[in-house]
């Protein structure tokens, strides 16, 4: 994120209110636009600034190295006081870098699992479990896919603060592995032999295991891939008025860090768990539902191989909409008050006795 790049002059947060629930939504569409995913590190490049500035950049489709570049260069211009005011230009480059640089370590995110991305690499895991009628063999295999992209997710774009060790992450995706699979098969057994379920109710149950083993083993995975985060904490920054900024802006000074807080980290990691579970609820249940739905149309009995592009365009129709409201349930950038964390940042508080740290996504 542009908070990673050099300079000690802040960026606004969002051009929209991230106070209000509406506004975080339409900043995480921001963040998670599948348009500027294919922004990737290169070798910096010596720009023309004033030239830089007043480019058109409204096409965000496919960013290309070059345009990632352009844009950090923006982003630094702007935080190092070469460039004097917010425009249209610096909010695409504030756009584009969000959406690929991680904010606590200023490297990008590799590509497939940016949140740019997430809906793009998740489009054809999610189709996989939710293909009708999957046997042991295939419940196994996308559940072991999916679960792998969730480590992988997690594990990029969590705070990275508190590094997470090798064996760690090895034993959280062992774990998240075994509960998915272990709710999948479990389910799978359990629901054909209800007695006093209808065979149209028994359908839909079927279809909605993937969203329970996904659920559960979705959050147990936060906990487990983050879990070092609550048990050591997370940096903590007092929230600071415009005018303590810009005096820290004329130090040349950024904000230090009040310590790390285990509390904020629970936090944190508590809520990220319960977006991923808001983000899995609607992609999970309306396609398999309302797919149960055409299939018992002329139409698609007519067209059998129509069934897994109808499922591929559900799926990917649902996540578009669904991803930005999950993300935006918790402020990415949150702020606390004081005294409900450790005591020994009761004091150390900012504006109106609060506290700041990076949640994560």
């Amino acid at each position: 994120m542009s908070s990673s790049l050099p300079g000690s002059r802040e960026l606004p947060a969002s051009q929209y209110n991230l106070n209000t629930y509406w506004g975080r939504v339409r900043h995480s569409a921001d963040i998670s636009d599948p348009s500027v995913a294919f922004g990737v590190e290169s070798t910096p490049i010596v720009l023309n600034l004033d030239k830089l500035a007043n480019e058109n950049h409204d096409r965000t489709l496919f960013v290309s190295p070059a345009e990632l570049e352009r844009a950090k260069d923006l982003i630094t211009a702007f935080k190092t006081g070469r460039i004097l005011s917010m425009n249209p230009e610096i909010w695409w480059a504030k756009k584009i870098v969000d959406s690929t640089i991680h904010p606590d370590t200023g490297e990008s995110v590799f590509l497939p699992f940016r949140m740019s991305c997430f809906v793009l690499s998740n489009l054809v895991v999610t189709a996989g479990m939710l293909t009708p009628g999957l046997k042991t063999r295939g419940t196994l295999l996308w559940q072991v896919t999916n679960q792998s992209l969730n480590v992988a997710i997690n594990s990029s774009n969590a705070n990275k603060s508190t590094p997470l060790s090798a064996s760690t992450l090895v034993q959280s995706y062992i774990l998240a592995v075994s509960a998915s699979c272990s709710v999948a098969l479990g389910l799978n057994s359990v629901v054909p032999r209800l007695k006093r379920v209808s065979p149209s109710t028994k359908l839909i149950l079927s279809r909605l295991i993937p969203f329970a083993a996904v659920a559960s083993a979705g959050t147990l995975n936060v906990f487990l891939m983050r879990g070092e985060e609550i048990r050591r904490g997370i940096d903590i920054y007092p929230v600071m008025t415009e005018e303590e900024k810009l005096v820290k802006e004329e130090e040349g000074a950024g904000i230090k860090s009040l310590g790390k807080s285990k509390r904020a980290a629970t936090l944190a990691v508590g809520e990220t768990a319960i977006s991923r579970v808001l983000n899995a609820t609607p992609i999970m249940v309306l396609p398999p539902l309302i797919l149960v739905r055409l299939q018992k149309t002329e139409w698609l009995k007519r067209r059998p191989s129509m069934t897994l592009p109808v499922n591929l365009g559900l799926i990917l129709t649902t996540s578009l909409f669904a991803l930005p409201l999950a993300l935006a349930a918790f402020p990415q950038r949150q702020a606390v008050d004081a005294r409900s964390l450790e005591k020994q940042f009761w004091d150390k508080a900012g504006q109106c006795g609060k506290v700041e740290f990076n949640r994560g996504i």
